[in-house]
């Protein structure tokens, strides 16, 4: 699963990471932060299909949900009635520099907290997927899940699942909403890049 990550870069790099348009770029009235550690239910920057960064709440509100759900399953997302139309016409790639997972400690009840980067990516892009929610006021807010798949590897000693690292060559791809969505699917692997885990 995903359930901490951190981006501790700037609005400029993010912006010449994903060769946005400086000219004509604003996140409004939204003052970006470089965030060391990012946590559920809380508003972080996300890149929509319409090449354009937005601040977006991390966690779906359905109705049935007794809190936020803030992943999704990759191998199934097409068969869950809660995700299946937001991974076709809303998906969303969530920008991060690395994420945390806690590993089990033999013989004790705590669990080692791991800092994970990909090496040679100061930012990486996790695949999410966007739903609009309606808060306790009534209002409309969109929010967005991170899709995970299976531990690779390195991983697995300390979780078996990960968030899926779109390979930066398909990441155009995945914001496509003409592509189909089952090759868009075939997307979601563990990645097969180098890990940092600190």
């Amino acid at each position: 699963m995903c359930g901490r990550y951190g981006l501790s870069v700037s609005e400029k790099d993010l912006i010449k990471r994903y060769q946005l348009d400086a000219d004509d770029y604003t996140l409004g009235d939204y003052t970006f932060e470089e965030k060391d550690e990012i946590f559920p239910t809380t508003d972080n920057v996300i890149l929509l299909p319409n090449r354009k960064l937005y601040p977006v709440k991390w966690g779906f509100t359905p109705h049935f949900a007794k809190r936020p759900l803030i992943n999704a399953r990759s191998e199934s997302v097409l068969e869950k009635k809660t995700f299946k139309e937001p991974f076709s016409s809303k998906r969303c790639i969530v920008p991060a520099s690395y994420f945390f997972e806690w590993q089990p400690v033999e013989g004790q009840k705590k669990k080692d907290k791991k800092l994970i980067r990909v090496d040679g990516l100061p930012v990486f892009s996790m695949a999410g997927v966007c739903e609009r929610y309606k808060d306790d006021e009534g209002n409309s807010i969109l929010t967005y899940a991170i899709l995970t798949t299976d531990a690779n590897e390195q991983m697995k000693p300390i979780h078996d699942r990960m968030p899926v690292i779109l390979d930066p060559e398909d990441e155009n791809q995945y914001l496509d909403l003409e592509a189909d969505v089952e090759s868009v699917q075939e997307l979601l692997k563990p990645t097969k890049k180098e890990l940092i885990i600190e």
